[in-house]
């Protein structure tokens, strides 16, 4: 069976999935993980205001990548892909960012549409799902965008319907409303009509409303399901397709935006490199929440674009 390797490069985390790919009789294909992992390295810190990668930002890429390669190497990976997201397709000086990553890497990195982002996602994300559960919605928050992508999955194949790109996620939304710590009332009030603004221009796009079944992938999701569902400590097994009711979602968002920084922290499931962010991207799901009007609950998927990345290699 072959073994591939994906790395999604985003605004907040670099992550890394080496797979094993199986074939079932009907000729469909499944991963087997190998080895998976992500490094928040705030990539695009300051990209929104500056238009720049940071060289900081690069150093801790370029640090991740480093470690990343000898993890191939190990684990005999016979490709890999690599894909850069938000922060890289907005910054003018993206070519430091290319060399860098083709000079530890030794394959270069490929700028991916918002659009390609979230069939990508799509595809990773609805493959354990039923079928009859359709059309999906899956919803990615990142670091500098949001995707939302509708479809359809019949046990073989994932075909996206519609899908949009946003340019608002956790850290865009966080360093552009949410300055205070812990956010003040007006604050919020500013991150929420940005967020349905930005949300409602994608509505216009992707028939939401068809959905039967709504998912998230990515960071934000997964620690707010952990949150929500009260582990003592992040557990991906436990988080994977649990099922989250809306009203649930909104008290977690309501909740960790009363809360500083220390008290954040604090909590065991909430990743180090995400306390900063993680109220402005829930804050995200919650404006979702309210607004998508055809499902009752979030299921959530540890399976997501990286997933995607690696099939698409195939």
């Amino acid at each position: 069976m072959p073994r591939v390797a994906a790395i999604d490069c985003g605004t907040n985390s670099i992550r890394l999935l080496v797979a094993d790919v199986t074939t079932r009789d009907d000729g469909t294909s499944w991963l087997r993980d190998v080895h998976r992992e992500q490094r928040v390295v705030r990539l695009g810190q300051g990209v929104d205001a500056t238009g720049t990668l940071n060289p900081e930002a690069l150093e801790r890429t370029r640090a991740a990548l480093v470690d990343y390669t000898a993890i191939l190497r190990r684990k005999g990976a016979e490709s890999v892909r690599m894909v850069a997201t938000s922060a890289t397709r907005d910054a003018s000086n993206r070519d430091d960012f290319f060399g860098m990553t083709e000079a530890v890497l030794g394959v270069p990195a490929e700028v991916i549409s918002g659009d390609e982002e979230a069939a990508l996602a799509f595809t990773g994300a609805v493959g354990d799902l039923d079928p009859e559960d359709g059309p999906f919605l899956v919803v990615d928050v990142g670091g500098g965008s949001t995707e939302l992508v509708l479809g359809t999955w019949d046990g073989v194949k994932a075909t996206p319907k519609a899908a949009r790109s946003t340019d608002i996620g956790c850290v865009r939304i966080t360093e552009r409303c949410l300055r205070s710590d812990p956010p003040t009332a007006d604050e919020i009030a500013q991150a929420r009509e940005l967020a349905g603004q930005v949300l409602q221009a994608a509505f216009d796009v992707v028939p939401v409303h068809e959905a039967r079944t709504w998912i998230g992938v990515a960071g934000t999701a997964t620690t707010m399901a952990a949150i929500a569902l009260g582990l003592p400590e992040y557990d991906s097994d436990a988080i994977h397709l649990s099922r989250i009711a809306k009203q649930k979602l909104v008290a977690t968002s309501e909740d960790l935006l009363k809360l500083d920084h220390d008290q954040r922290a604090a909590n065991p499931v909430i990743h180090p490199g995400r306390v900063d962010v993680l109220g402005g991207g829930s804050l995200i799901f919650q404006v979702l929440a309210e607004r998508l009007t055809s499902v009752d609950e979030l299921v959530v998927s540890e399976h997501d674009i990286l997933d995607g990345i690696a099939l698409a290699q195939l």
